[in-house]
């Protein structure tokens, strides 16, 4: 289709944009041809007339499809072109926190300034082994391609780092080395990686410094070779150096620093050692000084120092070299600071005695005189004279600087060549890897002579890529058998030949130094002559003459012509360097050599790098002047021959490209500058890989990814069984331009954007089907709709109408009803009404004539009453009358007589006059008193002194008044008594007078006494309120406190019980991680040990070589005692039977320090272990010590007791008898039957032991019936004697004691009398029914017992029967015996017919259950005749297959069919006795030899411990110690053997590991301590040891089975592991769920099964097959349990693992598979019955990453729920899977930035650990439960297949 057909409506397209580069904008309309302008909407909201290039006409370029954003690989975008891959880049970087990206063979990384986690050991281990696709970008995977490709292809590798300063250039070098240190490891142990990783602080301290772009820009290009041998491991390295940056020894620019190395030393001047260099601080320094930035934030520069010199002692450099080195670096600060003074304008002078060039001389060891004079002057020779000329200042100092440059490159290229020295291997390097960390392409304002080196090599360096690149290209159309045609790409060989070729820039330049007057204006002049308007590349600035414009690569670089020639030419006198020479400094002269040996393979020459030859240059013969004329090459001629010989190293390698990217200039971490970044892509050829790619077909696509994806835009008739036909047909009719696309062999071939078309097409169409599933749905849900409407409408009109129906119905009701209301309502009122007026009218007449009646009535009352009141006036009338008139009469009598007492009493006023006024004033006194004492009484009753005194005042007051009293009525009766009265009355006033103011003071100071009382009382109550306050307080505080006591007593209970808990957890963790150390000991022991048998091998090996002129000597080791000796500490060094053969041989001192120390550390762990399990077994004891307390219980009574003692005796005999009897049937049964019908696993076997076992379960019900009655009977005759002593002595005397009446003596006496008759009665009777109930009891005892032998008959008769005929006549006699029994009961119910009933009911119910039995018996029988005849035929089978193997003496020595003879045997002790030089024999056929799959299947599970414990047991039974010791020596070390042979096979490992932990068990289990013997039969424990204590062999098994436990988990990991990632994440276990994207050039591995791929059905089946194996080999379930945990461990870490590394993989749909698989997993172990095995668990992490991948993450409310229920992730493992989710479809949506963000603020607290990945090496630590066994020693049975006839039962 053409291109302008995608510029549909809602395309979105790229448009420049002066700040952004590029902008994002979405059309607004679709494009037509012609059209002008585009109408675009940009992401801001705003709109944009975007106009047309009219001459060019070219569109925008298009955005790719959200689902390709983010891709790993830039070639998998479908629109190639600038803004999709800075967009790509961006979004990786950003959102993603992703800083590697492919782009197609290059690996492009972004500069994080910041520290990230995915540098550690856990991530080179993730990526070694794997193919560079199926990870995420790293630098880790483009190591591992190139040490693959080097191991695969035997051609050697390169890895070119490039990048401008500060891209992180060194950094990805530095991990690149230590990649392959990592996984390749050395090929001795001199530790090479260590050395080649210790190279590089101290080429970072000489070589690189501060810039104003990067706190450590190296200054120098480095290519660093790492040696490999045909192992390919590392044994050794060679570095060659490229262009140093001399000139920042003597400059620095503002903000810049010196190499690290000067400011290290000035920091570490302080040291003793360093005094004698007479260093400071780096201020007081000329060359340290300059940039005013001698400190770097966050570094210390004493720090480095220390590890420079650690690295240099690791490199062999020794400390007197290293003071050498600093002695010439401290000479170079001094030397900066010599100052000169001018003469004149030609001559200079140094002050005399000038301290910094006298402590240079003396570092140095030259004459002060002679550099004093040197430094001033200079030699001139002509062919006739030598003069000797002053210089200038200007050009002494230049001199100077000069000087320190060349020293300090002559010491730089010592210290390189030391390196490479140390770096050098003797072994043969079979191949290398070569590291290239050079300098990118550079632009600054000002280009100089350094600048222009770099670009040019960069120029070099990209034509080496671009033909890589088309290479690459055209071989892959090759293999793929499409056409291409030559790709147009860009050639910079015209800008390189502008530069070296013959005339050019290089060549003008060393012609012009030649010149004796040349300058950087002649130079200029000559270019400008030589290629101005005669090449494009070269242009001239419009105004500058001293200055020319190259077009290079990358961009248009101006460089300015000053300095170039100086540059070039890189002058030193002479004089001054036969000065230093002439040292007396040994070191000194060493850095100038002659050419001839200066030059060496690693060295560069004074200019900087030159490449480091491998052969020395050969010396020429000619004039002697030659060697100064070679001496006098310039840097430029240097520098392009080490460029040649790196091209060409790089040409004969296979070169992988790293481009790094500093994302923007201020050094923020994450921060994405677009502009710096867009400029680095143009310039490192990223962009122009891309070019390449899009010129192509840059997408491909398989034929079955390609069907997967776009099989939606197939129809069902499309669809073909061969899937390349099906692709070819559809593309022909979705893409008409054949030239869009191309079919190769396996691949299809898209130009740019076609897959971005097949991706809209593909949206469109799943948005069309979307579109009608939407409208299908929504319709069938309106329909849906609808009907339940107009259901609901015709439901509600039916009730409608129903219910207007029934409201008239009732309205009728209603009316009716109420007209016969209203008829009875209005009779009622009516009728009421008339009874009203009929009531009204008898109330009124009664009313009227009770009225009428009471008027007749009142008036006869009231003329009564009249007549009366009449009378009773005229009698008052008269009688007032007469008392009125007596009167008036008496009225006139008082009257005169007053009158007459007026005058009389006149008189005696005059006279009595004084004492009437003295009576007034008496009377009121006394009131006045009376009411004071009343007021003093009330109110001063708590004062007693006031009481007392008012008390006299009253009584002397008293006193007075009866006085006045007596002197009144003597006044009345005389003149003279009054006159008397009158004084005393004046002394009673003033007395009166007197007692006012004492009442007055008394009340003044009552009121004050009131006034205290009252403050009092308010002192007292604020006093009580505030107790009372108090009180309250106190009571709250009370309570408070109560509650905070109670609280914290829960609180502490809580503390302890969690405390507790958590002590107990600890010391089970600690117990674990001890056990993990000591289990890992144990494991670099087993290590050590496989070393030391290795090493001995190796010796004895190189000692059998015989060797000219030697004698052979004897082996150090004897083979014998290598095989037959484990390095243990209970093994003696006692002498093999076979050792005598070879007296000469000495036994190899053992690494005792190492064992010793393992020893010590495992005897601490033991008793640690030893205390904890005391103090569990402590707790343990007191808390069943408790509850033995609490569930005490009253004692039984004797009658419980007495039964229990019977039942106990009977049970213990009977089971004695039935014992024996067992024995004794077994042994008849192991005589008489065949073997495979008596072997305990024998169908018949089994049915015979259940009827035997019923038998006697029956018997024993029988017998515990009988127990049960003859315990009846006990306690009933205990019931009998209570009775018997009712009639107690002193019961009857104390009642005749209190009983004084003899009547009621009579009374009690006769009342005894009955009641011991009637007492006999009730025990003769009593007696008779227990004396007929013991009769019936003995009768049915002795029928039981005539039972008992019937049944022995019977069981007897029926042992002889065959197997068949067993149950049929067990069954017969049930049923004869039930038949007897029916008629028994029969006769004996005959009198009570429903006792008879009853007992018939129970008697059919045994029937059928008797029947139900029988009928289970036959099918079992049938099930089990089945099953005989399958074994059958697999043993007839098996051996006609073991008789072809067998010879024919064999057959003719072994019976052809085994014959019965029954005979009497004696009985086993459980031991195999063998003789002592059978020892090796027995072991070689029971251990080296048995093979698992051979003949140990048929074995029984553990037989091989079995036995070896029972020849263990016939040793210890003859106390013989030797025996014991060599037996069990020779068992560790043989199966240490086997194991070391055949440790790569599962069944062996396996086989070994059980059989190790069942003889450990046996040795526990006999050991005869109390703790192993609770489960054992008293058989079982008189086989126990009896003489030897094997503790310590038991702790040496131990250790051997924890290290074949964890080589079993090595094993099964190794098995598994290329498995899981294939099984668990890439296949689709369901189809169709996953989406497939483009891949691009970095082939992912696909998810779709091919025939080799894994499937999760192989892991399952692997699983399958390892628990089968474990189970035949009759490993310990609690073992099996933990194998499989770590099974399960190991499957989660991996998938984990790969997970967060593959970008690809974190999809919604992918979480969706992996849960699948994971129930998967789950249900087998439902299956397996392991649920409780703790694997689940370990599942944990993959299950929470898969949920994350699934659940929404969009709200705060999601992120509260990933952090709940992600608590088995890390914070950083949470982080990279939420950065790595990545849409398959567009309807799926990324996570945002800020959503992550808000995770991390939630996760912030949470203390886990930073590491990113699970750690897949890790063995959990393993316990070995005791496991006793149940088989019986005296049983086992020897198969003759094991050939040990030698060895005889006991």
């Amino acid at each position: 289709m053409a291109a302008s057909e995608l510029y549909t409506k809602f395309a979105r397209v790229w448009i420049p944009d002066p700040e952004e580069v590029w902008k994002s904008a979405e059309l607004l309309k679709d494009y037509k041809p012609g059209d002008k302008v585009l109408l675009l909407h940009l992401e801001e909201g705003k709109d944009l007339e975007y106009r047309l290039d009219p001459k060019t006409k070219e569109l925008p370029h298009l955005r790719n499809p959200d689902i390709l954003v983010g891709e790993n690989d830039l070639t998998a975008l479908s629109y190639l072109h600038e803004p999709a891959v800075l967009h790509n880049l961006r979004v990786r970087f950003i959102d993603s926190k992703l800083i590697y990206t492919y782009c197609g063979i290059v690996l492009v990384a972004i500069n994080p300034y910041e520290q990230l986690p995915i540098y550690g050991e856990d991530i080179i281990n993730a990526y070694s082994g794997q193919n560079m696709g199926d990870m995420d970008p790293h630098i880790f995977a483009v190591a591992e391609e190139a040490y693959k490709q080097m191991a695969r292809d035997e051609r050697n590798q390169s890895i070119i780092v490039s990048g401008e300063s500060g891209a992180g250039k060194t950094v990805s070098a530095k991990y690149a080395m230590r990649y392959f240190a990592t996984v390749s490891g050395s090929a001795s142990e001199a530790n090479v990686e260590e050395k080649v990783l210790a190279s590089n602080p101290i080429m970072e301290s000489i070589g690189n410094a501060k810039t104003t772009r990067n706190d450590n820009s190296s200054r120098f290009g480095k290519y660093i070779e790492i040696g490999f041998d045909k192992r390919y491991r590392i044994i050794g390295a060679n570095m060659r150096t490229y262009l140093l940056e001399k000139s920042r020894v003597v400059f620095q620019a503002e903000e810049e620093r010196n190499y690290h190395i000067f400011y290290q030393l000035c920091a570490s001047a302080n040291l003793p050692e360093f005094k004698m260099l007479r260093l400071g601080n780096a201020n007081n320094f000329h060359y340290t000084k300059q940039g005013g930035s001698p400190v770097i934030e966050g570094v210390d520069d004493t720090k480095e120092m220390a590890h420079t010199r650690q690295a240099c002692t690791l490199l062999g450099i020794s400390e007197s070299y290293q003071m050498g080195i600093f002695r010439i670096l401290a000479g170079i600060l001094h030397l900066g600071n010599v100052a000169f003074t001018s003469r004149d304008s030609d001559s200079c002078t140094i002050p005399p005695k000038h301290e910094p060039l006298s402590i240079f001389c003396d570092l140095m060891g030259v004459d002060y005189e002679e550099m004093c004079h040197w430094l001033c002057h200079r030699k001139l020779a002509t062919t006739t004279e030598t003069y000797i000329k002053p210089i200038s200042k200007l050009q002494a100092t230049n001199a100077r600087d000069a000087l320190a440059k060349h020293i300090y490159a002559k010491l730089f290229n010592w210290i390189v060549d030391h390196v490479n020295q140390a770096l050098h291997s003797a072994v043969k390097q079979h191949s290398f890897i070569g590291v290239l960390d050079i300098y990118g392409f550079e632009t600054f304002e000002i280009n100089s002579f350094e600048q222009f080196c770099i670009n040019y090599a960069n120029e070099k360096l990209q034509q080496q890529f671009n033909m890589h690149v088309f290479k690459l290209e055209q071989e892959e159309y090759m293999k793929e058998q499409i056409p291409w045609t030559l790709i147009d790409f860009y050639d910079n060989q015209p800008c390189i030949n502008l530069i070296e070729s013959k005339l050019g820039i290089l060549d003008l330049l060393d012609e012009e130094c030649k010149m004796p007057k040349g300058t950087d204006d002649t130079w200029a002049q000559k270019l400008y002559n030589t290629h101005l308007n005669k090449c494009a590349l070269f242009e001239k600035p419009r105004l500058s003459n001293k200055a020319f414009i190259i077009q290079h690569f990358a961009d248009k670089v101006e460089y300015q012509c000053e300095g170039f020639l100086e540059k070039n030419k890189d002058t030193v006198f002479e004089e001054q360097i036969k000065v230093l020479k002439s040292s007396k400094f040994k070191m000194l002269p060493e850095l100038f050599q002659d050419d001839e040996k200066a030059i060496s393979p690693t060295s560069a020459t004074s200019s900087g790098r030159t490449p480091l030859t491998r052969t020395p240059a050969k010396l020429t013969k000619g004039r002697p002047g030659q060697t100064a004329k070679e001496h006098k090459k310039t840097v430029g001629h240097q520098f392009r021959n080490s460029l040649h010989l790196l091209m060409e190293t790089l040409n004969a390698t296979t070169p992988h490209y790293v481009r790094c990217i500093k994302p923007n200039d201020f050094k923020f971490p994450f921060t994405f500058d677009e502009k710096r970044a867009v400029q680095q892509l143009r310039a490192c050829g990223v962009l122009e890989t891309i070019r390449i790619s899009a010129a192509g077909f840059p997408s491909r696509w398989t034929y079955q990814e390609f069907f997967s994806r776009y099989r939606v835009l197939m129809k069902q008739k499309d669809v073909l069984s061969d899937r390349k036909q099906t692709c070819k047909n559809v593309l022909e009719k979705l893409i008409a331009d054949k030239d869009k696309y191309q079919f190769g062999k396996t691949k299809i071939f898209f130009r740019a954007g076609q897959v971005a078309y097949l991706e809209k097409l593909r949206a469109d169409k799943l948005r069309a089907a979307c579109i009608r599933i939407q409208k299908t749905i929504r319709g069938w849900l309106l329909r849906k709709k609808y009907l339940r409407m107009r259901k609901a409408a015709i439901i509600v009109q039916r009730y409608v109408r129903g219910y207007q129906a029934r409201c008239y119905a009732k309205f009728l009701r209603r009316t009716k009803a109420a007209t016969i209301i209203q008829k009875y309502w209005r009779m009622y009122i009516v009728r009421r009404r008339y009874k009203i007026k009929r009531m009204a009218t008898i109330v009124l007449q009664s009313y009227l004539r009770g009225y009428l009646a009471r008027n007749r009535y009142r008036k006869m009352l009231r003329e009564h009453k009249a007549v009366i009141i009449q009378k009773w006036v005229r009698g008052w009338l008269a009688r007032t009358y007469y008392r009125r008139s007596m009167h008036a009469i008496i009225y006139l009598q008082c009257c005169f007589r007053r009158m007459m007492a007026k005058r009389e009493l006149k008189k005696l006023k005059i006279e009595a006059r004084s004492v009437e006024r003295y009576k007034k004033l008496h009377i009121g006194m006394e009131n006045k008193i009376m009411q004071l004492q009343r007021k003093v009484d009330e109110q001063n009753k708590d004062y007693k002194c006031l009481m007392e005194k008012l008390t006299n005042l009253e009584g002397i007051y008293t006193s007075e008044t009866e006085k006045l009293r007596s002197d009144l009525e003597r006044l009345q009766l005389s003149e003279e008594e009054a006159k008397i009265a009158t004084g005393r009355v004046l002394s009673l006033q003033e007395e009166i007078a007197k007692l006012r103011k004492d009442l007055e003071q008394t009340q003044s100071e009552k009121k004050s006494i009131e006034e205290r009382a009252d403050r009092y009382k308010q002192e007292t109550e604020q006093l009580v309120s505030n107790l009372k306050e108090e009180n309250t307080l106190l009571k709250q505080e009370k309570e408070a406190l109560n509650h905070l006591i109670v609280e914290q007593a829960k609180e502490m209970t809580e503390t302890m019980e969690k405390k507790l808990v958590e002590e107990t957890k600890q010391l089970e963790l600690d117990l674990n991680d001890e056990r993990l150390r000591y289990q890992n000991l144990l494991n670099e022991f087993s290590r050590l040990e496989e070393r030391y048998d290795d090493l001995k091998e190796e010796m004895t090996l190189m000692v059998n070589v015989p060797k000219p002129g030697h004698k052979r000597t004897d082996s150090t080791h004897s083979s014998n005692e290598s095989e037959y000796t484990f390095s243990s500490e209970i093994a003696e060094t006692e002498d093999m039977p076979l050792r005598t053969e070879e007296p000469s041989e000495k036994k190899v001192p053992l690494d005792m320090s190492l064992f010793l120390k393992l020893q010590k550390r495992v005897t601490e762990l033991e008793q640690e272990k030893q205390v904890m399990q005391d103090e569990l077994d402590r707790k343990e004891e007191q808390v069943l010590r408790s509850k033995a307390k609490e569930e005490e219980r009253p004692q039984i009574r004797g009658a419980e007791l007495e039964y229990e003692s019977l039942k106990r005796q009977e049970l213990e005999s009977e089971n004695k008898k039935l014992k024996n009897e067992l024995n004794e049937l077994r042994k008849a049964l192991s005589e008489k039957s065949a073997p495979e019908v008596t072997a305990p696993g024998a169908p018949a076997y089994r049915v015979l032991m259940e009827q035997l076992t019923s038998v006697s379960e029956e018997l024993d019900v029988r017998k515990e019936e009988v127990l049960i009655l003859r315990s009846q009977l006990v306690s009933q005759k205990e019931a009998i004697q209570p009775k018997n002593t009712m009639t107690d002595s002193t019961i009857l005397l104390e009642d005749v004691q209190k009983m004084k009446d003899k009547g009621e003596i009579a009374q009690a006496y006769i009342g005894l009398k009955e009641t011991n008759r009637l007492l006999e009665s009730q025990l003769q009777s009593q007696k008779r029914s227990h004396e007929n109930e013991a009769e019936a009891l003995r009768g049915e005892i002795q029928s039981l017992k005539e039972e008992n032998n019937r049944q022995q008959q019977l069981l007897a008769q029926n042992l002889q029967l065959p197997p068949e005929a067993r149950i049929e006549a067990s069954l017969q006699h049930e049923i004869t015996r039930l038949t007897n029994e029916n008629l028994y009961f029969e006769e004996l119910y005959a009198d009570d017919p429903k006792k008879y009933q009853s007992y018939r009911i129970s008697l059919y119910k045994r029937m059928i259950d008797l029947m139900e039995q029988l009928e289970k018996q036959d099918k079992t029988v049938r099930k089990l005749k089945k099953q005989l005849k399958v074994f059958a035929k697999k043993i007839g089978e098996l051996e006609v297959g073991q008789m072809e193997n067998i010879s024919p003496g064999q057959i003719i020595d072994e019976p052809i069919r085994p014959v019965n003879i029954p005979r009497k045997e004696k009985d086993f002790q459980g031991m195999l006795e063998y003789k002592k030089e059978d020892e090796q024999k027995l072991v070689k056929n029971l251990i080296l030899e048995l093979k698992p799959r051979g003949v140990a299947v048929n074995l029984i599970p553990g037989l091989p411990a079995y036995i070896l414990f029972m020849c263990v047991r016939h040793a210890d039974y003859l106390n013989d110690d030797q025996k014991v010791r060599s037996l069990l020596t020779s068992t560790i070390n043989s199966i240490k053997k086997v194991l070391k042979k055949r440790g790569d096979d599962f069944e062996t490992v396996s086989f070994w590991l059980s059989n190790t932990c069942r003889f450990l068990h046996c040795l526990k289990q006999y050991s005869g301590e109390e703790g192993f013997m609770k489960h054992n039969t008293s058989r079982q424990n008189e086989h126990c040891l009896t003489n030897f204590d094997l503790a310590e062999y038991r702790q040496v098994l131990s250790d051997l089975a924890i290290q074949i436990y964890q080589q079993l988990v090595r094993v099964l990991e190794n098995i598994l592991q290329p498995m899981i990632v294939s099984g668990m994440l890439e296949h689709e276990t369901i189809q169709g769920v996953s989406g497939v994207k483009p891949t691009g050039l970095r082939k992912r591995t696909s998810s779709i099964a091919d025939e080799g791929t894994y499937t999760l059905d192989s892991i399952l089946r692997q699983l399958n097959s390892f628990h089968s194996v474990m189970c035949q080999h009759g490993m310990d379930p609690e073992l099996i349990k933990q194998v499989v945990k770590q099974m399960f461990y190991i499957v989660g870490a991996i998938t984990l693992n790969n997970l967060l590394l593959r970008k690809d993989m974190c999809s919604w749909s992918k979480g969706m598979q992996i849960r699948y698989n994971v129930s998967q997993l789950e249900e087998w172990l439902r299956d397996k019955n392991l649920m409780n095995s703790g694997a689940k668990e370990t599942l944990e992490p993959l299950i929470q990453a898969a949920q994350l991948l699934q659940v929404k993450k969009k709200t705060d409310d999601d992120a509260e729920a990933i952090c709940s229920m992600c608590s088995a992730l890390t914070t950083a493992q949470i982080v990279k899977v939420l950065n790595l989710y990545t849409p398959v479809n567009e309807f799926e949506e990324r996570v945002s930035v800020s959503f992550i963000r808000t995770i991390q603020m939630r996760l912030r607290d949470r203390k886990d650990s930073p590491q990113l990945l699970m750690d897949a090496k890790h063995i959990f630590p393993v316990t070995f439960p005791f496991n006793p066994s149940s088989l019986a020693l005296e049983t086992i049975q020897i198969p003759a297949s094991l050939g040990l006839g030698f060895i005889s039962r006991v």
